[in-house]
């Protein structure tokens, strides 16, 4: 339900209704493929779901200009699987864990932390917590029945395949290709979890949510087989997205506050919520992939939307969720289950009547 005067958005808001994504709201195939895996081309056993799959709603949205609410459409109140978006709250989180000294450096290589055996080989021993969050650590293992192989050659960025997704390829060193791998990303999921030695929703709740005044609504599912031992006591790790099930599941309204956080430096009614100077630390682009920063995607070069102010940035889910934050203009607009190639067509209308 529409909530305020929004005349000059009424065109936009109707585009991004009529590019609903076309995944089935029963998140099923006809052949009872999840639709995630569906969509990535996998086969048994890589297919496998480990993770709760939520029956998706409809294309909803909210747009803020500063604290100022000036669009809402759908059902926003509404908790939907989010995808990829959890990998964003990662790197909020592993702010939290810098601002804490329990990551001393992100140029720190992780084998020094001596969280488990999964950093000392020859091709780990070097991989740091930059390299996971800008998703070019090139780790090699498997984390949860999932081996990093399934996600070689997955072009999720302005790239072109070299083969066949799930096709193994030579490794490189740390920190020289970039590669989008939900496999690596659950591997720093589970490496920021033994820092804290506390499961990653209660510190998202905790530290992050509840001050912010987010909904009881959202929840972030593990898989059936992610429960570790911390300390003696069993936690679930949670995966950074929905790839094979499980992830965060929340509204667009608890999102957009995330976004405003995120876009008001880690302040919130005047408290430092994030460590002071780690949202600007999320945007610096990536040496060897320049549209991409901690587990945001930015708009280099406009590559992303050109439409949009190249100091853009956005949080990406699969489906397709975005946080999109734009700091020339001052806004923070969220949308869910719009088809991503019709995005661009929303972000034009959306800044024409912003221009008015």
């Amino acid at each position: 339900m529409l909530i305020a005067d929004m005349t000059d958005f009424k065109e936009a808001i109707a585009f991004a209704q009529a590019a609903e994504s076309k995944w089935p709201t029963s998140m099923q195939m006809p052949d009872g493929q999840f639709v995630m895996t569906y969509d990535s081309g996998e086969t048994p056993p890589d297919n496998e779901v480990l993770g709760p799959v939520t029956p998706r709603g409809g294309a909803s949205g909210i747009v803020y200009q500063g604290d100022t609410l000036l669009a809402e459409w759908g059902e926003t109140g509404r908790a939907d699987m989010t995808f990829s978006v959890a990998k964003s709250f990662l790197a909020v989180l592993a702010g939290l864990a810098v601002g804490d000294g329990l990551i001393r450096n992100l140029d720190d290589k992780v084998a020094d932390y001596a969280l488990d055996a999964d950093f000392t080989s020859e091709q780990n021993r070097n991989v740091t917590w930059r390299h996971l969050l800008t998703q070019t650590s090139e780790w090699q293992g498997t984390v949860f029945g999932k081996e990093d192989r399934i996600d070689h050659h997955r072009v999720i960025a302005p790239a072109v395949a070299q083969a066949a997704k799930g096709t193994r390829r030579t490794l490189g060193p740390p920190g020289s290709f970039y590669e989008y791998n939900d496999v690596r990303v659950n591997r720093l999921s589970l490496s920021l979890l033994q820092v804290f030695k506390e499961p990653l929703p209660s510190v998202l709740k905790r530290r992050i949510m509840d001050p912010i005044g987010a909904s009881s609504g959202w929840r972030w599912d593990g898989y059936r087989n992610s429960t570790v031992s911390i300390d003696g006591k069993p936690m679930v790790s949670v995966p950074g997205g929905g790839h094979w099930g499980g992830g965060i599941v929340i509204s667009a309204r608890d999102l957009a506050l995330v976004g405003r956080l995120v876009a008001h430096g880690g302040v919130w009614n005047g408290a430092q919520v994030l460590p002071k100077g780690w949202t600007a630390e999320l945007v610096k682009p990536c040496p060897v992939a320049p549209f991409y920063g901690l587990m945001w995607w930015l708009n280099t070069d406009r590559r992303q939307f050109a439409a949009a102010s190249e100091s853009s940035y956005f949080a990406f889910g699969w489906g397709s969720h975005i946080i999109w934050i734009d700091p020339d203009h001052d806004l923070v607009t969220v949308l869910r289950w719009i088809d991503r190639k019709q995005m661009s067509g929303f972000v034009e209308r959306l800044l024409a009547a912003i221009a008015k």
